[in-house]
């Protein structure tokens, strides 16, 4: 596809490790701060309160590596798929941690990988269009092959980033190019034009609404067409 910047594999690799890591790096920060706490001071309060810290941070940094391995991660053949109740626990795990909180509807079903991923890299998006907090009710629907993922982000002064719409479509947000900070909106467009998925947004006051569809939805008899023939039988 034309216009597109396209960067090489350990690039792409290296910035996405880059962007997990600064995911966790503050929980992990978190622990051992309360490690450093139960070492220097034997209050009762102190002593309970960097307890409580470890646990909450550990959590965290627990849900942010589950979410990223699922979004970023998920490997497998071109027909491995994931389950969704797998997606939306790691989705509801991630979201502890945010601001905002998630409303998630939709059949447990087996979905292609990369279509997962697509749909918890747009769950990312959504946080970043409700800045400070509100709900995201996601929702996917219609054949697990070819479904329609719906997202809709309410809060207040909610707004799609400037440089969104540039690195969904593969460019960079300026002449730095793609940083640690931009590389997960390039990598949902990537996953997106792998999926064959068409994405629209819609912003009305502080409502955005995010849907994801197929580009072509084969007819029954294109389906046909696609199954794999029945081998004959040999001459005996």
């Amino acid at each position: 596809m034309s216009g597109i910047d396209t960067l090489s594999s350990m690039d792409l690799a290296a910035l996405l490790c880059s962007r997990v890591c600064h995911d966790i790096i503050s929980p992990v920060g978190a622990v051992i701060n309360g490690l450093e706490v139960l070492e220097e001071d034997n209050g009762e309060e102190m002593q309970t309160f960097a307890m409580e810290l470890i646990t909450k941070s550990a959590s965290t940094a627990s849900a942010k590596l589950q979410f990223a391995r699922l979004a970023f991660g998920a490997a497998g053949s071109a027909g491995a798929e994931i389950d969704t109740g797998d997606a939306e626990s790691v989705a509801r795990g991630y979201m502890n941690s945010e601001k905002a909180e998630i409303e998630w509807e939709g059949t447990r079903v087996l979905m292609p990988k990369n279509l997962v991923k697509l749909l918890l890299n747009l769950i990312m998006i959504s946080i970043s269009t409700i800045p400070r907090g509100g709900t995201i009710k996601v929702s996917h629907e219609g054949d697990p092959k070819y479904p329609t993922f719906k997202l809709v982000s309410e809060g207040k002064n909610a707004r799609i980033p400037a440089s969104l719409d540039r690195l969904l479509r593969g460019r960079p947000a300026d002449e730095q190019g793609f940083t640690a900070n931009s590389i997960q909106p390039y990598y949902t467009g990537l996953l997106a034009r792998e999926a064959k998925m068409d994405l629209a947004f819609d912003w009305v006051d502080d409502t955005i609404t995010i849907q994801a569809k197929p580009v072509h939805i084969p007819s029954a008899d294109e389906m046909i067409g696609q199954a794999i023939p029945c081998e004959e039988p040999s001459e005996a």
